[in-house]
């Protein structure tokens, strides 16, 4: 592994779940954005509203941070849904790799419906999937189909060039 990892995706894809099978994969701490949320960003999504980029940027610093105290190897669960998004996590950490957990709509929300007592809505996930913009040319990373198991989800991640050691 060389450096850390972001596994990325909208609420429902398996950000967390992936994330702290990968980290205990790789033997390397593993860190969920949704613990780095303010009170407010917090209460906000509760109560259905998406959140700004003005809300985001304390927390994607915050994730930044963790990141870059973690350049020899950790795994972080953020939904990184904007280019600009990961542009600042690159920013503090360059060395991350991104890992996005990708799905239909129909089949996020069927696992977004097994989450209960999330603070992220089901009626938020349309946003979701409106803001999000995949992976460029530009990002080291690699996409992943998360209409799998967790298993085979982490194996084809751990087999990937990036995460072994590779480049994009």
């Amino acid at each position: 592994m060389s450096g850390p990892v972001v596994v990325m995706g909208v609420s429902g894809s398996g950000k967390s779940t992936v994330g702290a099978a990968l980290a205990q994969r790789l033997r390397v701490p593993f860190a969920d954005a949704d613990d780095f949320h303010s009170p407010a960003n917090i209460a906000k999504m509760s109560a259905g509203e998406p959140l700004t980029d003005a809300d985001r940027g304390p927390w994607l610093d915050d994730i930044g941070r963790w990141l870059a105290e973690h350049r020899e190897g950790g795994v972080m669960s953020c939904s990184a849904l904007r280019h600009i998004y990961r542009d600042r996590l690159r920013a503090a950490c360059p060395d991350v790799v991104f890992v996005h957990l990708t799905g239909t709509p129909e089949v996020i929300a069927a696992r977004q419906a097994t989450r209960p007592g999330h603070f992220m809505p089901t009626s938020l996930l349309a946003s979701q999937f409106d803001t999000l913009e995949d992976l460029g040319a530009d990002e080291r990373g690699v996409v992943v189909d998360v209409d799998r198991n967790v298993d085979a989800i982490v194996e084809r991640v751990v087999a990937a060039p990036e995460i072994a050691g590779g480049t994009r």
